[in-house]
């Protein structure tokens, strides 16, 4: 390979890690409709049907039914393999179902007649990875989705933006980099970035798994305080505690299928699946 062929290789390479992470952001992130239309509808914000999906030959979810209402926090547990993230990412088709229907706020995601992206506007997601820019500040980082997606100005998104970085206590490190903030600050940063897209429905997909145990606290005070100001979650997580304390409903999956489902209190302290008997005695 020639040197001009390696550099051509090397800048085509960038640009594609550039353009998935741009594409995660706006698939990840929400748009705000009119409080009106929100309040007309009072079904489930969330509702899986009968979900299925299959990698190959490899059935990762088998008939998964889960509806998630609004200000509802749903915890989704489970063994390593049981589906948990492939269902989160099914909701918003970061992974594409192999059947079954998916209906955000009673629009139906999987019809192949839906506008994907614009039910995508109203899903916020928070992955185990960060993925923020590394070479813009939280301060950008949590603008530039609100500019290229929702076309705000960069006025208006620079007020959202700070806002939103209080609201998680980094509004001090506004202007620091990524590589200048540890992992759970990094976290914040993106949990600010989906705020600020003024999402209806978050999503968190192991979202301190990547941390140090020390740093896992802060964000999951961030998430006990979304939860308390009522916005509908639904989170896959180990975190038993915070499961304990924050959900409203608890669903445990193994080996791609929702084995038990119930109250805190229900799923934790009086399990009626020997599975669910099994996983929880190997973690206390």
């Amino acid at each position: 390979m020639t040197k001009d062929n390696a550099t051509a290789t090397a800048v085509n390479a960038t640009e594609a890690q550039v353009a998935e992470v741009q594409t995660q952001v706006a698939a990840a992130t929400a748009q705000a409709t009119p409080a009106s239309d929100t309040q007309a509808y009072d079904g489930p914000m969330v509702s899986i049907q009968h979900l299925e999906k299959s990698f190959g030959s490899t059935k990762v979810l088998r008939d998964v039914n889960i509806d998630v209402h609004k200000g509802e926090v749903v915890v989704v547990l489970g063994p390593s393999g049981s589906g948990k993230s492939t269902m989160l990412r099914c909701i918003n088709l970061l992974e594409k179902p192999t059947s079954g229907h998916i209906y955000i706020e009673g629009k139906e995601i999987t019809d192949a007649k839906t506008n994907v992206n614009e039910l995508r506007e109203h899903v916020g997601m928070v992955f185990q990875q960060f993925n923020l820019f590394r070479h813009l500040t939280a301060k950008k980082n949590v603008m530039l989705a609100q500019m290229k997606v929702l076309k705000r100005s960069a006025e208006e998104a620079e007020k959202i933006a700070m806002q939103q970085l209080k609201a998680v206590g980094m509004e001090e490190r506004a202007d620091f980099y990524p590589s200048q903030l540890s992992g759970g600050q990094q976290q914040r940063v993106a949990i600010a970035r989906a705020l600020a897209m003024d999402p209806h429905v978050m999503l968190f997909d192991e979202a301190t798994s990547a941390l140090d145990p020390e740093l896992v606290r802060d964000v999951l005070d961030v998430m006990r305080n979304l939860a308390k100001a009522g916005m509908t979650m639904v989170v896959v997580t180990h975190e038993m505690g915070f499961a304990r304390d924050v959900a409203d409903r608890v669903i445990f999956m193994a080996d791609g299928v929702v084995e038990e489902e119930g109250t805190p209190e229900e799923v934790f302290d009086h399990p009626k699946s020997d599975r669910t008997k099994d996983f929880l005695g190997h973690i206390k």
